[in-house]
């Protein structure tokens, strides 16, 4: 109800009356005055008048309604501990394919290997529950379409020069604005679910505890709506993963890596690993060569560039 009472101020601009939306959306003035007084709690600038109500500007809010098309689709926290372990509840009890769990902050955000994710106010925080028909053996490439695809939308909306760091983090400028962590869980020979966590540094000032992190908002020099960049990321990977062929990820994700040819540090939880990247691999491990002439390949692991 909150997202028809604003999609008609949108439309209408000017002064509604209650009387108007009352019988445009079927439910009585005092539902719609209740409705009006939530969203200017929300942080809606709607004018009250005599008349009506009148729509004066929006809040970078992720409420669901927000998001038309998508709206049954998304679930909004202003806090949880971490996006990823709702994500997985949800999936596990049979939520639709492309669902979308988005937090205002988390207070144990994950990274890669355990690492905490630091997830204040003013980024975007959210997974997507995948449900692709495939084996588990090319659910990496689900992985590379999403950073790939988040790369794209970073050029596209900001002209800022966006690359991937192997296997998922986003650099401009050689530092860290955005990284991903998966999951994924199998029955018999194929993938039930992937659930795509995503941070991305939008207007919160991530250097503090991360001083090899950047913004959008300190790259760009301006506050950044968080609604526009996962409103156009969300349809652009819905249209990767459902219109193209998977075959064709990793040669695209290649054009966008900041990692081949770079001298680099691979830690796992086992090893520590240091070679030249020469490529990638078509299910998306990393090639190195090594100090001593031989080839390794790399399947997990954080990636750290030398310079």
């Amino acid at each position: 109800m909150k997202g028809r009472i604003l999609s008609i101020l949108q439309e209408r601009k000017g002064v509604v009356s209650g009387e108007k939306l009352s019988s445009k959306l079927g439910v009585s003035r005092v539902s719609i005055w209740k409705h009006i007084n939530k969203l200017q709690e929300y942080g809606y600038d709607i004018i009250t008048t005599s008349n009506g109500y009148q729509l004066a500007g929006s809040p970078d809010v992720l409420f669901p309604w927000e998001f038309t098309e998508r709206e049954s689709k998304i679930q909004y926290f202003s806090e949880v501990t971490s996006t990823m372990d709702i994500a997985r509840d949800l999936a596990r009890k049979g939520c639709p394919d492309f669902t979308v769990v988005i937090a205002g902050c988390q207070t144990k955000g994950r990274g890669r290997l355990k690492r905490v994710w630091h997830s204040s106010k003013g980024g975007l925080y959210f997974t997507i529950i995948l449900r692709p028909q495939i084996p588990p053996v090319l659910s990496s490439r689900i992985n590379f379409a999403a950073s790939m695809t988040l790369a794209r939308v970073l050029r596209k909306l900001y002209d800022i020069d966006a690359m991937v760091k192997w296997p998922n983090d986003i650099l401009v400028n050689g530092k860290k604005v955005a990284g991903m962590l998966s999951e994924m869980e199998t029955e018999a020979d194929m993938v039930t679910f992937v659930n795509i966590g995503l941070g991305i540094n939008v207007n919160n000032d991530p250097t503090l505890k991360e001083p090899g992190a950047t913004s959008l908002k300190e790259i760009t020099g301006n506050q950044i709506t968080r609604k526009k960049l996962l409103d156009e990321f969300l349809n652009e990977l819905e249209n990767k993963v459902d219109l193209q062929p998977l075959e064709n990820v990793i040669p695209e994700w290649k054009q966008y890596a900041a990692t081949l040819n770079q001298q680099v540090k691979i830690v796992t939880n086992h090893e520590v690993t240091e070679g030249i990247a020469t490529d990638v691999d078509e299910n998306g491990a990393l090639i190195l060569s090594l100090e001593d002439g031989t080839i390794k390949k790399i399947i997990y692991g954080d990636c750290f560039h030398k310079i």
